[in-house]
């Protein structure tokens, strides 16, 4: 994987874009289980009411809260407020929100920080809560006493004003008893045990409650919706983003694998097959273009929100944090087994699937063969056996991955129910808020999803990673072909000479030579054959000329120079290549006869048609030139396709024809008058000719016999069926003495 990253460059702004976006909708996402938990405690539980500091009391209520102050405390407090009466300038505006300030002053809170409020949060919420406890006493009492102190106070006796003139140490000591009965409730507990009792203070000012806790519930349910479209907002973009750059990585590798399959020479495609370099191109690359775009949404998404859930999970509730503990540890145990289990499994599959990939290639190519050997039933065994293995293995696989996700469902629900258990607990404490509860959940859930999210990653990634080392496996191939640092130019006295001198050559690896002390030249204006039996090495010899192979030992000369020191495209330029196969593209007759030369004339072209004597046919055809051609030349007939890939060669005029085998497929009539009109044609060009028919070479300047690699022999038909053994057996096995004669 690491080795195909460098081919993300292009789009590192694309990612940087995508990443902030990621960002805003982690922090979007992590936002809204707060804004959840606050509808629940605050606009629920509190009826809208945010902190225990009142917007408003009546000074009557006021001079009870700052008898359970501090000096200090109540100066902070006093300095917060201001008391408002019939004598203010802003009366009228108040007694409109505070009816009951034409009864009695009010104190209304100035415009202070927030960070104000939670300072004075925990002062006015002890005093709140202490004056509402001593209230209540009173009223259970019902004419009895109260246990104050230590001391029975008659319940119908003035306690405030009681504790209000008690000596500074001890009410120094009751505010310390007080603040001890508190120590257990944290900030949010005071706040929400307040709520109420403040509520209770804005009905008795006359205030609409409702109105406070529906406007608390609609300006919050408001800001979450806001965030909801931002979150929707940057899914969309990620996703854009996402699509655009792993279709762009896929595209570019595509090319570029494309590209180094053109550069490689045979040795690089004996090395890989040709169904490998299909899967490696297709499969392999969706591959990674599936994962770059999931790994742009989840790589970076997940660690976002698995970090950020803990953090808040941890902020809502410290004491529960051991349960994400316990769901992360189980999370990894199950993803690490899952990812050491399937890694296997994946690169076999890859495998598998090339296997299954050359057996279809085989079979459809070798059709009308398997047909002509009744062995169909041969094939579908063959077929079965590679399909029901990678099946097997896809299977496991599948089975691994099914067995994963509700495993993790089930750690989830379990989670959620432990979280529950726990937090009742809690609650039932007053330690712990129903919102804040149900937004731990939340962020649980948040986390395990992350972690998730990540373990399909840890799935992906095995698989993904396979396939971009069979991609760097072709990417990385160094070419044996290449062209050389300086290359050399042909020479001017020369045109079209071909020369081979002790030349010896093996394929990689091979412990014999395929040619040995190959010595020879081709001159222009004659024929070079080259005849000898099946596997004498007779088409390794031409693919020496166009470097498809380079020569282990000797020289191979154009022109009188190297041909490994000039450029290849200078070198094929000079070469009009008919091969043992012929192949033909998809399009038409025209545009595959231009494929040697795309600025061919219609004269060029018919004259190449007449030349290799495939004129007939083609009038036959209702659009002529034009006249569609299918993949492989699968419309035509074998001898058709023979006559124009020798077209196509002529086309391009150049100085020197390699006729591989490149007759076969033709009669024998048609033979004949094809190399007639070759040699009128061609005349100034030197041709190279492979052949099985010795009719075919009969009349060649140069008749080369190669016999297990060596030559061994070497003149026109005549010098060799006086002095070549080898080549009299070939001879007499195909024609009689009479027409050798």
């Amino acid at each position: 994987m690491f080795k195909l990253a460098k081919h993300l460059k292009p789009f590192v702004g694309l990612i940087i874009i995508a990443i902030l976006l990621l960002f805003v909708q982690a922090m979007a996402d992590l936002a809204l289980p707060d804004y959840m938990s606050n509808i629940v405690n605050e606009g629920i539980q509190q009826g809208g009411i945010e902190s225990a500091v009142p917007e408003a009391i009546r000074e009557s209520q006021m001079n009870k809260l700052i008898i359970f102050m501090s000096e200090n405390q109540k100066n902070k407090i006093m300095e917060s407020y201001d008391l408002i009466n019939k004598s203010s300038k802003d009366y009228d505006r108040y007694i409109k929100q505070y009816p009951h300030l034409s009864q009695e002053p009010v104190y209304v809170l100035k415009d202070i920080k927030q960070s104000t409020i939670n300072e004075l949060n925990p002062i006015m919420g002890k005093a709140i809560l202490t004056v509402s406890a001593i209230e209540k006493m009173q009223n259970e009492a019902k004419g009895g006493f109260i246990n104050l102190d230590g001391k029975k106070i008659p319940a119908e006796s003035d306690l405030f004003s009681l504790l209000k003139n008690l000596p500074e140490d001890q009410k120094t000591q009751i505010n310390e008893e007080i603040n001890k009965k508190f120590t257990t409730l944290g900030d949010k507990m005071i706040v929400q045990a307040s709520a109420s009792i403040i509520k209770a203070e804005y009905e008795a000012l006359g205030m609409d409650t409702d109105e406070i806790q529906n406007r608390y519930i609609v300006n919050t349910g408001m800001t979450m919706l806001v965030i909801s479209i931002i979150s929707a907002v940057c899914i969309i973009g990620v996703g854009f983003l996402g699509s655009r750059i792993g279709a762009g990585l896929s595209r570019n590798l595509r090319r570029e694998v494309f590209s180094r399959v053109q550069s490689f020479s045979k040795v690089e495609m004996d090395k890989f097959s040709t169904a490998s370099l299909i899967t490696r191109t297709t499969n392999d690359i969706t591959q990674i273009q599936m994962l770059t775009i999931i790994m742009i949404r989840m790589v970076f998404f997940a660690p976002i929100m698995g970090f950020g859930g803990i953090i808040r999970a941890i902020d809502k509730s410290p004491s529960m944090s051991w349960i994400i503990a316990v769901s992360v540890i189980a999370l990894l145990i199950l993803i690490t087994v899952g990812f050491f289990i399937v890694l296997p499994k994946f690169k076999i599959i890859q495998k598998l699937v090339d296997r299954l990939n050359l057996i279809t290639r085989e079979h459809l190519s070798g059709m009308m063969v398997i047909r002509a050997f009744n062995n169909q039933n041969f094939e579908q065994k063959r077929f079965d056996e590679a399909n029901r293995e990678l099946t097997s293995n896809n299977l496991f696989v599948n089975r691994i991955m099914a067995t994963m996700f509700p495993t993790m469902t089930l750690i989830m629900n379990g989670i959620t129910l432990l979280i529950v258990w726990v937090g009742a607990h809690h609650i039932a404490n007053s330690s712990l808020q129903v919102g804040d509860m149900m937004a731990f959940i939340q962020y649980a859930m948040q986390i395990i999803f992350s972690f998730l999210m990540m373990s399909l990653m840890f799935i992906m990634i095995p698989r993904a990673s396979v396939a971009a080392q069979r991609i760097a496996e072709v990417l990385d191939t160094e070419t044996e072909i290449t062209d050389p640092e300086n290359p050399k130019d042909f020479s001017k006295d020369l045109r079209g000479v071909v020369e081979f001198r002790n030349v010896f050559f093996k394929h990689h690896g091979a412990e014999k030579y395929l040619l040995k002390n190959i010595n020879f030249t081709a001159l222009p204006g004659q024929t070079t054959a080259i005849i000898g039996s099946t596997g004498a090495g007779k088409s390794t010899l031409v693919n020496l000329i166009p470097r498809f192979y380079d020569v282990t030992c000797g020289q191979v000369l154009v022109d009188g120079v190297d041909v490994r020191e000039i450029t290849q495209h200078e070198l094929r330029n000079k070469i009009g290549y008919v091969p043992q196969q012929s192949s033909l593209f998809s399009g038409t007759i025209e545009s595959n006869l231009k494929y040697a030369n795309k600025n061919a004339s219609n004269e060029e072209l018919i004259e190449a048609i007449e030349i290799a004597q495939a004129m007939e046919f083609v009038k036959e055809k209702p659009k002529g030139l034009a006249s569609e051609i299918s993949q492989g030349g699968a419309n035509v007939s074998g001898g058709q396709k023979q006559r124009l890939s020798i077209a196509r060669a002529l086309v391009k005029k150049p100085d020197i024809y390699i006729f591989d085998d490149s007759f076969s497929a033709l009669d024998f009539k048609t033979d004949a008058a094809l190399r007639k009109a070759l040699n009128e044609k061609t005349k100034s060009s030197t041709i190279i000719m492979v052949a099985q028919r010795i009719s075919t070479i009969i009349k060649a300047e140069q008749i080369i016999v190669l016999d297990e690699g060596s030559i061994v022999g070497k003149g026109t038909h005549e010098q060799l069926m006086k002095n070549c053994k080898t080549y009299q057996e070939i001879a007499l096995s195909q024609l009689s003495e009479e027409e050798l004669a």
